[in-house]
């Protein structure tokens, strides 16, 4: 099936329109600081015809039971933002690459803003700046990498917070629905 852009997307942003769309599907959390966590996640990708793309995200943390069956411990985590396409090219960036400015605001007080590049399928970011409230989670840097792996939209975040190194936080598998 060949691919078409979504109507009325904004050519400024063709470069991520693959992502557009709901997602959704599994995932691990595995931390010292916080253990190991199964969840689910719904992650959506709109637009209103502006040069961005809207993004969000909720993770649920589950738990199997005694007898395999999984139960919804209550939400993790929500996130909130926008993707455009950068118009400032950076030196050395890859033709067939383009560069990225992502903001997510997360309900714990916690607010990441991204640089990056997108291109075959592959998105690379890396926080540029972080501001979090009093009482968010002392992170202090931030790594993602999204990737469309047949038909499949998997990720992966590395995070330096609750006074560890950068190091994996977590990854997801999931499914355009």
């Amino acid at each position: 099936m060949a691919f078409e852009f979504p109507e009325g997307l904004a050519p400024e942003v063709y470069p991520l329109a693959w992502l557009v769309g709901r997602w959704s599907g599994s995932g691990v959390i595995d931390h010292p600081a916080t253990g190991k966590k199964d969840f689910t996640q719904e992650l959506t990708f709109d637009h209103d015809g502006g040069p961005y793309l809207r993004f969000e995200s909720t993770l649920r943390v589950v738990s199997l039971s005694d007898d395999g069956v999984s139960g919804d411990d209550g939400v993790w985590s929500t996130e909130t933002g926008y993707w455009r396409v950068s118009t400032d090219r950076p030196d050395g960036l890859e033709d067939d690459r383009h560069p990225l400015e992502v903001v997510v605001a997360d309900a714990s007080g916690r607010m990441t803003m991204y640089v990056g590049a997108a291109g075959s399928g592959r998105i690379d970011l890396v926080s540029d700046a972080m501001a979090r409230t009093a009482t968010s989670a002392d992170v202090r840097a931030s790594k993602r990498l999204y990737g469309l792996v047949e038909s499949r939209l998997m990720w992966v975040e590395e995070l330096a917070a609750f006074g560890e190194p950068l190091r994996n936080y977590a990854s997801a598998e999931l499914d355009r629905q």
